[in-house]
C-alpha cells in the first residue's frame, strides 16, 4: 500500500499559498502589478493552492479509502497546476530583471 501524501500536500500548498499572497500584495502596494502578468499567475496560484488545501485536508478526514484517494489525487493535480503557475510568475521576474 502507498504512503498518504495527503499532509504533506496540505503542509506544503498552504506554505505556497502564503507565498503567492505575498507575492500579490508586494505586487500591489509596489503598483508594478499592471505593467506585467505575474499578478494573474500568483492569483491563479492561490486559488489552486487553496484548493489542493481543501482536497487534501478532505482526503485526511475521509473514512473511506476510494474516496480518500480520490481526493488526494485531485489535490497532488491541483497542487502541480499551482507550482506551475508559480515557476512561470518565477520565469516573468527573472525575464523582467535580465
Amino acid at each position: 500500500m502507498m504512503e498518504k501524501k495527503s499532509s504533506h500536500i496540505l503542509n506544503a500548498s498552504s506554505n505556497l499559498l502564503g507565498f503567492s499572497l505575498v507575492i500579490i500584495t508586494s505586487l500591489k502596494i509596489s503598483k508594478i502589478s499592471h505593467s506585467t502578468h505575474l499578478d494573474e499567475f500568483a492569483g491563479v496560484a492561490c486559488l489552486f493552492f487553496a484548493f489542493s488545501c481543501f482536497f487534501s485536508f478532505l482526503a485526511i478526514r475521509s473514512k473511506h479509502e476510494r474516496r480518500s484517494f480520490r481526493f488526494e489525487t485531485i489535490a497532488d493535480y491541483l497542487f502541480l497546476i499551482a507550482l506551475f503557475c508559480i515557476v512561470l510568475a518565477v520565469i516573468i521576474v527573472t525575464v523582467k530583471i535580465i
